[in-house]
Parts: C-alpha cells; sequence; structure tokens
C-alpha cells in the first residue's frame, strides 16, 4: 500500500490519541503526511418562531481550533497539516478525505455499545461505512509497540 496522505480524525479524546500515534508510526514508515482534522458541529439555536437554526460562526470555533493546533505527531520529522471542519462529523471527515485524494483515514473509536452507542451514534462507524479509503479504526485502550 502507497500511502502519501494519512487523514487523522481527533476529538481530543484519549482514543484519537491513540489514533495519533498510530498514525504517525504509519506516516513515519510511508514517508506521508498526516492530515489532523477535527470536526465542530454548529451550536443549535432557537428562533422567536421555535425554527431550528444555527448560529453564526464568528469566534465559535476558535477554542477548538487552538486546540487542534496542538495537537501534534509525537515524531517531528512526520510532516502534518491541521484543518477545522465544520459540520456532522462522520460526513465532513469522508468528504474531506476524498477532496484531498486521501489514502487512508485514522479515527479512534470509544467502543461504546448499547444505549450509548443508540443515543450517541458511532462516527468512526459512519466513517468506515461511507469511506472511499481504508479507514484503520482505532479502539481505545490500543496498546502499540515499544518505541511508538
Amino acid at each position: 500500500m502507497n500511502l502519501r496522505k494519512i487523514v487523522v480524525a481527533t476529538d481530543f479524546s484519549p482514543s484519537s490519541d491513540a489514533a495519533l500515534r498510530l498514525a504517525t508510526i504509519l506516516a513515519r514508515d510511508h514517508q506521508a503526511t498526516l492530515v489532523i482534522v477535527h470536526v465542530s458541529e454548529p451550536r443549535p439555536a432557537y428562533t422567536v418562531a421555535g425554527v431550528y437554526a444555527s448560529l453564526p460562526a464568528g469566534n465559535e470555533f476558535a477554542d477548538s481550533h487552538h486546540q487542534l493546533l496542538e495537537v501534534r505527531p509525537s515524531d517531528s520529522n512526520v510532516p502534518c497539516e491541521h484543518r477545522l471542519l465544520i459540520g456532522i462529523p462522520a460526513d465532513e471527515i469522508t468528504k474531506f478525505a476524498d477532496e484531498e485524494h486521501a489514502d487512508m483515514i485514522v479515527i479512534g473509536s470509544h467502543g461504546r455499545t448499547g444505549i450509548g452507542r443508540f443515543l450517541m451514534g458511532s462516527v468512526a462507524e459512519a466513517v468506515v461505512r461511507q469511506a472511499n479509503c481504508p479507514v484503520l479504526s482505532i479502539k481505545s485502550p490500543a496498546q502499540l509497540p515499544a518505541g511508538a
């Protein structure tokens, strides 16, 4: 498999950290670029008439963008880029991977089951279903080899 661009999704959780560690190893070994993405969902608002709308963009996502820029591969020799996306996480991740011609998506999975999965859904599962490229889903806690 020829990997040149790897999209790694983060929600700033321990499972995302595990995904980043593994994506960093893959990028290092294949001399690929990591594109670290985070998807922020617009906060809902209701108008006077009770109609659902989204709040205007502005500085709403400044904290997420700042937090995203702090996510770095553990190997400083691995080139990386950061992208803050706005929308529904699985849709935005797969659309971005298509637009960027990504060779792989690496994403952490929280491993929710039962009612938690029903209520929260599974972004990782939706990405696996929707993606046009290979997806590596990492269930936290992932045990990586020494030196990773």
